[in-house]
């Protein structure tokens, strides 16, 4: 690429990933076309509008009016820039991996792909994604990876609502197609974060994203099973969780809940099983994990029914919609499943949540109640499913007749015979 392209890049996909990716690329001083086919998106970021909880609208302000972001529904934009970077979604289909969004962006790279760019796919898939899809879609007689363009994988590791880590601290983990793809991707990087970590493929750059989330869903999901059983046994999984805790060394800490949501640790070990499928191999730890991922649903619906006695016709209010703390973001969330569950049993279901006023599903729109002292009294039973940091918890103890909380949220409150706990033991 001739250097008058040097520093500008096509960030492809602004979503969770890509925009808190387009807007820290700003501030390091590139110029950053942040590309989305959702036209909603585009309008919002060019109104300095952002809607994503990371990117404050200041920050997203600054960087739109210096120009060194600049949102677009246009891929032509990338025929202009050193480098692409691709963030789209990956999602799951019947439990199977749905590449059409890396594959549209590919194709749409293809187009307009110029001598000597760097294209780094950061979207969490299964190994292969880099070598064996796109970069045969790139490649053609005069245009081969490592020499006339190159490509590398770097698996994102954004973490929705952390405060405690910004984008740049978090280590970059870089492999290449080529070691002179990787050397592209490293110079690129190392411009932008602390640390770059270099694996010898892409290959390795995609399981090791896949290895860290399929580490904490086998270890959620093992958490979730034992706290069923102590309901069973009468023994607090979170009293013997803390006990386990106080041991130094080869313990490590997980933490049970209504069942792992989101777009990332429950459909990444998936990504996983699939790949090693395509050689009539699979993983024991992954199939069980998701078998009992999906049977927490039911669980937490069939325990809030026990809690609930004979009562008839029961309110049941639902703390919290959002897959994750703080974050509002109800995609594949097990918390929305518990509410669809528990309402399609024809109870009277409500819920609340700072972060999501209104959800539709099955064509019925919910809006989110505000929590009174009235609505709490009026509910039989309160279910807290997340726990947002300005949950009211005094109210709650106040006011609500039976609280059940799957998230040991209300740790802090004294025991109280309304007050029940995920895996606490207590018989009803």
């Amino acid at each position: 690429m001739a250097d008058k392209y040097k520093g500008k890049l096509a960030v492809i996909g602004l979503g969770f990933v890509g925009l808190p990716l387009s807007v820290t690329l700003a501030e390091k001083g590139f110029q950053v076309y942040g590309i989305d086919v959702d036209g909603r998106k585009i309008t919002s970021l060019l109104n300095k509008v952002s809607y994503i909880d990371d990117v404050s609208h200041e920050r997203l302000k600054d960087a739109v009016e210096t120009q060194h972001f600049i949102p677009t529904s246009d891929f032509g934009i990338m025929e202009h820039v050193q480098s692409i970077i691709v963030c789209v979604p990956t999602p799951l289909k019947d439990k199977n991996p749905d590449l059409k969004y890396v594959e549209s962006a590919g194709k749409e790279i293809a187009k307009h792909l110029q001598k000597g760019q760097l294209i780094i796919l950061e979207s969490s898939t299964f190994p292969g994604t880099t070598k064996d899809v796109l970069l045969p879609m790139l490649e053609r007689a005069d245009m081969k990876a490592g020499i006339d363009f190159y490509l590398a994988n770097s698996p994102e590791r954004i973490d929705p609502g952390n405060k405690q880590y910004a984008v740049t601290q978090i280590p970059k983990v870089v492999g290449g197609i080529t070691s002179a793809c990787q050397k592209a991707a490293y110079d690129l990087y190392s411009q932008v974060y602390d640390q770059v970590v270099l694996v010898s493929s892409a290959e390795a750059a995609e399981l090791t994203k896949l290895l860290e989330n399929t580490f904490r869903f086998i270890n959620i999901s093992f958490m979730n099973e034992m706290a069923v059983l102590c309901d069973d046994l009468g023994i607090n999984i979170w009293e013997v969780i803390d006990a386990a805790s106080t041991k130094p060394y080869g313990y490590t800490p997980f933490y049970p809940g209504p069942g792992i949501g989101g777009h990332c640790i429950p459909v990444d070990p998936l990504y996983l099983q699939w790949k090693l499928q395509q050689s009539q191999k699979s993983s024991g730890f992954i199939s069980l994990s998701d078998q009992v991922n999906d049977k927490m649903v039911t669980y937490v619906a069939e325990r809030t029914k026990e809690l609930l006695g004979e009562k008839t016709d029961p309110k049941i209010l639902l703390y919290g919609v959002t897959y994750k703390k703080d974050v509002a973001d109800i995609r594949d969330s097990t918390a929305v499943e518990v509410f669809e569950t528990i309402a399609e049993s024809g109870a009277d279901v409500s819920y609340h949540d700072p972060f999501i006023p209104v959800m539709t599903f099955h064509g019925k729109e919910y809006k989110s109640i505000d929590l009174t002292e009235e609505v709490l009294k009026e509910a039989d039973i309160v279910v807290i499913l997340t726990d947002h940091s300005q949950i009211p918890l005094d109210l709650m103890a106040q006011h609500a007749s039976i609280i059940f909380d799957t998230r040991n949220v209300t740790k802090n409150l004294p025991d109280a015979e309304s007050l029940f706990r995920l895996g606490d033991g207590r018989k009803v």
